[in-house]
């Protein structure tokens, strides 16, 4: 076991907990407290609340002094009552940076001051407080919500409780902060954190609007100042920036926190590089901030700078052996260096070793034609390499891009190092990782083009649009729940559509919003021309915001492209909305098309004939559906089973061709066009396959067998190759093979050095003899 093992072992008393479990007290020592009076006042309140000023000004050294002369008198005298414990775990907290026992004794004298007095909702809070900073968010939501039984109205608990909902990923946190800030609107932590949060949602008006009000109720806290620096300083606005500047330097001669409030800030609006600037800005300022080394060595990570990053996260570990989503970056970072990188072009592949080879024989040439083409129509190209990491286990990914398991994405852009799920992180018919590989080198584009300063929600649909371009079938589609969902009123505006990626309601909202901002961009450039999305990421880039990049570059108010682009989209899919009404998000069987569908699948088997003319009523209900349990899938089977198989491959190249995962469908199609001599058509739809799911070795002899006789032997060495990669039983067979197809490509002097490797490790396989002597043969008998 590892050293950072044996530690994080040593701290959590059991597998995946993140700190010990320190809410009991034992009865003698409660009895024993309980027992003293309960009017003494607390001697170390002055004392400890001038530490935590003493921290927020930057003097660590006068904090730590007075919290430790606070912390021997409790271990030494004991505490007289509930306020004194609290006291004295606000003491420890400030001791805990680097030790962490301090950590536990200030939980456990938290525990105690709520063992004496029920109604110590300070002491809750807190408790609550130090569990979410060491990513602890079951105990936190614990605590907050102890608090909020106790006290409903207690506006530092609904706060507390709001940041436990984000940490979480819920698309609640706004609601709970408002409700906070409804029981005090003058609260200024309260209106620096939804400050934050419209930041994040890049409504920077009203950011700007709450940051000022948090500096009006106390102008003394630095959240409200970093906010409003961040906000300025991401808009431009230099005069509010040096402003802020100027107010927070006056708080903290070295202003750390403001200075990290604008790194967290760059890194949530993608602007890495910056905000590795502002971390190390930070980091300088307090060499003791946890936060500032993870910001600094996880962004790192992001852009590529491998060792640095790895040693700012030691450095964060070290002082905070708590922090999991530091320990899992390390953790992760020792499974990468069993990783292999292949370079090759204008781009590394870093995989597992055993599957590197196969996934770069594949993921190399689509992105270099991606690359090719995107630079052609953003005009700008991503410094090269571009690094794209795979993970087996979707796990690695999400602790690659968060710290923290949980992530839903596949894949993740930080500009030219993109990382994403291996193809069997995830079950076979469920993922296509060209499309997802496509996705993420285009964000490389739109963020370089626009200077990283492209809105999250134009970015994404920029993203799946181009997918749409790259192949047939690649890209979402108009889905049943996004139907719904316009009908339903359940999507957002595009003036809105940033809170369908930041804040969803549902799960399915982000899917719905990537879905409505692709849609975005096809409007656009119908309405305005191909030149119009790059034009609208060369004004973000020149700083105008969202409103202002739609008057210049759509001649249009937010309003107007909302009303527009609203009546447009309804009425390219007027029929397919008009048949999804009825359904509701939460009930599927209404309306006329779910209706119709579920009559024609009760009769397939009993009345075909009658199911296949209800499977072509839904079709024209909804032509746009074509997924797997869409009429089109269906209708393909019905007609097999009737012998008509041209009907059969009509309706499966509906599903085929707008369905990335259609498996089964693709299958089917291979099959039916090598049986009438389509081998052209089988390798199309088996070419498909190998996008979803490149680990079966048959599917590649099948690929190759096909491409050889039609004298496709380009695609015949790559599917020889892929067998080779996949580590087959018979490896002398496999690499026969491959030697027979690079001799039909022309390629014979590789030929002949593959059957000379293959004849030094099985002399005697007669096969690889005579291929050699005919190849020997061919070049005129010259030695091999």
């Amino acid at each position: 076991m590892n050293p950072r093992a044996r530690a994080w072992r040593l701290m959590s008393r059991h597998a995946g907990a993140l700190l010990m479990s320190l809410m009991a007290v034992t009865s003698l020592a409660c009895a024993q407290e309980q027992s003293t009076a309960r009017s003494a006042p607390d001697r170390w309140n002055t004392e400890v609340t001038a530490a935590e000023a003493a921290l927020a000004r930057g003097n660590r050294v006068d904090a730590v002094a007075r919290a430790r002369r606070i912390a021997t008198a409790y271990q030494q005298d004991g505490a007289r009552n509930s306020a004194e414990h609290t006291s004295a775990g606000r003491a420890y907290v400030l001791l805990g940076v680097g030790d962490a026992e301090a950590v536990r004794a200030a939980l456990r004298a938290f525990d105690r001051a709520v063992a004496l007095d029920s109604g110590n909702i300070d002491a809750i809070r807190r408790s609550g407080a130090l569990f979410l900073e060491k990513y602890n968010a079951p105990e936190a939501r614990a605590s907050y919500e102890l608090a909020l039984k106790r006290a409903p109205d207690d506006a530092a608990a609904l706060l507390g409780l709001a940041r436990v909902e984000e940490f979480e990923g819920k698309g609640t946190p706004m609601t709970t902060a408002r409700r906070s800030l409804a029981v005090d609107p003058k609260r200024a932590e309260t209106l620096a954190y939804i400050a934050r949060l419209q930041l994040d949602a890049e409504a920077f008006d009203s950011a700007r609007s709450y940051a000022e009000r948090a500096i009006g109720a106390d102008s003394m806290e630095m959240a409200g100042w970093g906010v409003l620096g961040a906000t300025a300083w991401i808009v431009g606005d230099s005069t509010t920036y040096h402003r802020a500047l100027r107010a927070a330097s006056a708080l903290q001669p070295a202003p750390s926190a403001f200075h990290l409030a604008l790194a967290e800030a760059a890194v949530r609006q993608r602007r890495y590089a910056e905000a590795v600037r502002l971390a190390q800005q930070a980091v300088a300022e307090d060499s003791l901030s946890v936060a500032a080394y993870g910001v600094l060595g996880t962004t790192q990570l992001r852009t590529g700078q491998m060792d640095a990053g790895r040693a700012a996260v030691e450095r964060a570990f070290a002082l905070d052996p708590f922090n999991v989503w530091h320990k899992n970056t390390l953790d992760l970072l020792d499974k990468m260096r069993n990783f292999r990188t292949i370079r090759q072009g204008r781009f590394e592949v870093v995989a597992p070793t055993e599957e590197a080879d196969l996934l770069a024989l594949y993921i190399v040439p689509l992105l270099e034609r991606a690359f090719d083409s995107l630079s052609v129509r953003y005009r700008y190209s991503p410094p090269t390499p571009v690094r794209l990491e795979f993970y087996r286990q979707h796990a690695d990914f999400s602790v690659r891009t968060v710290g923290l398991n949980g992530l839903g994405a596949l894949g993740v852009s930080f500009g030219s190092l993109l990382a994403m799920d291996a193809p069997n992180a995830r079950e076979r018919g469920t993922f296509n990782w060209g499309s997802t590989a496509w996705h993420e080198l285009t964000h490389a584009f739109t963020l370089g083009a626009s200077d990283h300063r492209v809105p999250r929600w134009l970015s994404e649909g920029l993203s799946v649009l181009e997918e749409r371009r790259a192949a047939p079938g690649w890209g979402a589609r108009a889905s049943l729940p996004w139907l719904v969902a316009m009908n339903t009123g359940q999507v957002r505006r595009i003036s809105e559509l940033s809170d369908g990626f930041l804040r969803p309601r549902s799960p399915m909202e982000t899917q719905n919003s990537y879905f409505q901002a692709s849609m975005f961009c096809e409007w656009v450039e119908l309405t305005k021309g191909a030149q119009a999305l790059p034009a609208l990421l060369v004004a973000f880039r020149d700083g105008l915001d969202t409103p202002g990049a739609f008057r210049k570059v759509l001649g249009l108010s937010p309003e107007q492209v909302d009303t527009q682009f609203d009546a447009w989209v309804r009425q390219r899919f007027a029929r397919d909305l008009a048949s999804a009404q009825g359904m509701s998000p939460t009930d599927s069987t209404g309306g006329r098309f779910a209706r119709v569908m579920r009559t024609a699948v009760a009769l397939i088997e009993t009345r075909p004939d009658s199911a296949r003319k209800l499977l072509e009523e839904a079709r024209s209900l909804m032509p746009e559906y074509a997924a797997e349990d869409g009429p089109a899938w269906y209708l393909a089977r019905v007609a097999l089973a009737q012998k008509d198989t041209a009907m059969a491959l009509t309706m499966l190249q509906v599903v085929t061709g707008r369905d990335e995962t259609a498996w089964d469908a693709n299958q089917l199609e291979a099959t039916l066009r090598e049986a009438r001599g389509d081998r052209a058509g089988a390798m199309a739809a088996l070419e498909r396959m190998l996008w979803m799911w490149p680990y079966e070795p048959a599917l590649h002899v099948h690929l190759a067998t096909l491409a050889g006789a039609q004298g496709d032997h380009v695609r015949a060495v790559r599917e020889r190759q892929a067998v080779i990669a996949l580590h087959p039983t018979d490896l002398m067979d496999a690499r026969y093979e491959l030697a027979r197809a690079l001799a039909a490509a022309g390629r014979v002097a590789e030929a002949r050095r593959e059957l000379l490797q293959v004849l030094e490790e099985a002399p005697s396989f007669e096969k690889a003899q005579t291929l050699l002597l005919e190849l020997r043969q061919r070049s005129g008998g010259g030695a091999p």
